[in-house]
């Protein structure tokens, strides 16, 4: 499990001095700690609407509702939901991938928010092809195998990646943006009738799981071969808000967590919320974990989806 980083007083007072200041400075604390209580509290994470994200912001949203707080979910673009949580103005989000493809974002804002750390290891973007085409590298693409790269938002890190990827490689196809769904929609028409087609990709995604599909090889390392996808949230947050922050600092799964949540919806035409409230009946032992934190005020008995 992940650790939170410690306040370390330093001081060059006598012994007896420190003594005393930390143990006043305990008291406090401990009778902050005492008077909070979740119950009616309101939270705002932000999330881009990619589907991995919508399955792991509805998680983690129903597991703070579940310790009593109200949650408030603001989907925006990706420079924005760095900004709102590094000026305050909302608690925090769960989809920050690094080190590579959200980075300028990350180096911009990072030391404004309170990083939190990973709750998902080993995801990974780049191009795939499905696996009927011959090609298996960046460098075989041309105007000769596609007639574009298919992309998704136009300020997602992975686009800006893509368009590196073009200059590098010297391609003469261009990305064109569209969005996760469209992008999606468009493999999913392309596969059908087994026409050539490359788009964006990441993993965990959900496409993985129902299309044969693979990554293209990146001899040229634009591409970060493996990133994580950690927790940010704003600074203040564990002092306002201290239950809230111990259960987004336990956060974490896997991909196969993840796909499992983004499957039910894409698949099974399962509602985001009802798909996510699934995933914490039958993973109850984990959310337990992610819920063992002094303060939080849970009745699991009542968490059945009541939609």
């Amino acid at each position: 499990m992940k650790k939170t980083n410690m306040n370390i007083w330093k001081t060059s007072a006598g012994i007896g001095a420190a003594a005393l200041l930390l143990a006043a400075c305990g008291e406090e604390n401990t009778g902050a700690d005492e008077d909070y209580s979740p119950e009616g509290q309101e939270i705002e994470l932000t999330y881009v609407a990619w589907e991995s994200e919508l399955a792991s912001t509805n998680v983690i949203a129903k597991v703070l509702e579940e310790a009593g707080y109200d949650v408030t979910l603001t989907v925006v673009e990706q420079a924005p939901m760095w900004v709102s949580v590094a000026n305050g103005d909302a608690d925090g989000f769960v989809g920050a991938w690094l080190p590579s493809d959200m980075a300028s974002e990350y180096e911009q804002y990072g030391d404004d928010m309170v990083d939190l750390g990973a709750n998902l290891e080993g995801s990974r973007t780049g191009l795939a092809v499905p696996d009927y085409m011959d090609i298996t590298s960046i460098d075989e693409l041309s105007s000769d195998v596609v007639d574009e790269i298919i992309g998704i938002d136009a300020g997602a890190g992975i686009m800006m990646s893509t368009e590196e990827v073009v200059d590098v490689y010297d391609l003469d196809i261009d990305a064109s943006p569209s969005s996760d769904a469209a992008m999606t929609a468009a493999l999913d028409a392309a596969i059908d009738n087994e026409d050539p087609i490359v788009v964006t990709a990441w993993q965990p995604h959900w496409k993985f799981n129902s299309y044969d599909i693979r990554f293209l090889e990146d001899p040229e390392g634009v591409y970060e071969e493996e990133e994580e996808i950690r927790t940010m949230v704003r600074e203040g947050l564990e002092e306002d808000h201290p239950v809230a922050f111990d259960i987004l600092d336990n956060f974490y799964w896997d991909a196969d967590d993840m796909n499992e949540v983004m499957l039910d919806v894409a698949e099974n035409d399962m509602e985001i919320e009802d798909a996510a409230q699934q995933w914490i009946d039958n993973n109850r032992e984990t959310v337990d974990e992610w819920l063992d934190v002094e303060g939080a005020e849970t009745d699991n008995e009542g968490t059945d989806n009541e939609e």
